[in-house]
């Protein structure tokens, strides 16, 4: 799969973009706050229909269009798949009466004209993006790894997507009855239906995160291994906030908690493990209105020759395992899809010391089609740059240079 096409409108600092994207390396070059990081973020929020920097979409609709009626932003791509067949998809973000009490926001995704639901345009084109704060992927809170882990499922796995779409909002039903029921008793009973909402979703959730985990985690660890010179080992743990299986998490090596990454298990060995852990918590959640377990206080830990990375490790061993973890991902994505994802690389490479940067540009000469960005080109070899398209941006204009 390629992008052929890519077409803005009143998307970030863009106001109208249409561009051609060469297959191969381009390498997207300029000053900071000139749209080079949009035109990243436009193709990932394609993909994903999220978007990677923006806390809400209409962050994303180019402020120009404030005084307009009827605000909107759209992001198109013409995608050509494996078997040569050409498709566009189009999201198109709306502010309906904006700045009044009767505001709405609107999303609309179209493939080839017709509206579609997210969930049915996942994985039209796989992308892996590269950022600089995928270091909180070590360094940061539970959310942002259970984030990560949901975004780079969904890409390959509808079910997955779908699972945790109703997983969310039944989540927000049930935290919303236990509040209630705080204050009325009477319908304690109520619970059970969202009980089972919420178990068979959050059984298809964990299932896909551990199996997940299991694939990459000897491609990442070999990774790591090679870019210590094997001094170091890397292992990933998965720490559910409940006992997921009747027969116990197990260990990892060194003693690592969490559920044993190379036993397989299944949604259906889960699904009652979780109604068991919520019936026993039944008291307390009622006291603090909220769920206390499931795949949304999940963790995922990295552990170096033991040690917690996220306690500690130093600044250099977490660039290396979020090297390693992204490089894995992208192997086990073009796996799981038999072709290339498209390569986006958002001022990573200004980042990493010679040996890391030249690993990772070696996989990225590799891709069919890859994006980078960065403020100094001359920190790539001439050698990649004499390869590579180049684009320059200035006040969201692009030119070739």
């Amino acid at each position: 799969m390629q992008i052929e096409h890519l077409s803005l409108k009143n998307f970030r600092n863009y106001t109208r973009l249409e561009m051609t994207i060469p297959t191969g390396a381009v390498l997207i070059h300029g000053q900071n706050a000139q749209g080079k990081t949009s035109l990243l973020e436009a193709i990932y929020y394609a993909a994903t229909s999220t978007s990677p920097y923006a806390t809400s979409d209409k962050q994303l609709i180019n402020w120009r269009t404030e005084g307009e009626p009827m605000p909107f932003a759209q992001v198109g791509l013409e995608i050509l798949s494996a078997n040569h067949t050409l498709n566009r998809l189009e999201i198109t973000l709306l502010r309906e009466n904006p700045n009044t009490l009767n505001e709405r926001f609107k999303k609309e995704i179209r493939l080839n004209g017709v509206t579609k639901r997210r969930s049915d345009v996942l994985g039209l084109i796989a992308v892996v993006m590269f950022l600089p704060q995928d270091l909180s992927l070590v360094e940061g809170s539970p959310s942002s790894r259970r984030a990560y882990m949901n975004a780079t499922l969904s890409q390959v796995n509808n079910d997955y997507a779908e699972a945790v779409a109703q997983f969310e909002k039944v989540l927000t039903s049930r935290n919303a009855l236990l509040r209630q029921i705080g204050e009325n008793k009477n319908r304690v009973g109520e619970l059970e239906y969202w009980d089972a909402q919420l178990t068979q979703s959050a059984g298809i959730i964990i299932a896909g995160r551990q199996r997940f985990l299991r694939e990459i985690e000897n491609e990442a660890a070999k990774i790591y291994s090679d870019l210590t010179g094997g001094r170091e080992e890397l292992k990933l743990a998965y720490v559910p906030s409940f006992e997921p299986t009747a027969e116990g998490n197990g260990q990892l090596s060194f003693g690592i908690p969490g559920l044993d990454l190379h036993r397989q298990i299944t949604a259906d060995q889960i699904t009652p493990q979780y109604l068991e852990a919520l019936l026993a918590a039944r008291e307390e959640e009622i006291k603090r209105g909220m769920t206390l377990s499931g795949p949304q206080r999940d963790e995922l830990r990295f552990f170096v020759n033991g040690r917690d990375l996220s306690l500690y490790g130093s600044r250099g061993q977490a660039r290396t395992a979020v090297m390693a973890i992204k490089l894995a991902e992208l192997n086990w994505m073009r796996e799981k899809i038999s072709e290339w994802p498209v390569l986006l690389l958002d001022e990573v490479i200004s980042e990493l010391d010679e040996l890391r940067r030249a690993y990772l540009l070696e996989q990225v000469q590799k891709a069919p089609q890859a994006l980078l960005t960065t403020t100094e080109p001359t920190i790539f070899t001439a050698s990649f740059r004499n390869k590579a398209t180049l684009w320059h941006v200035k006040a969201g204009q692009i030119t070739g240079a």
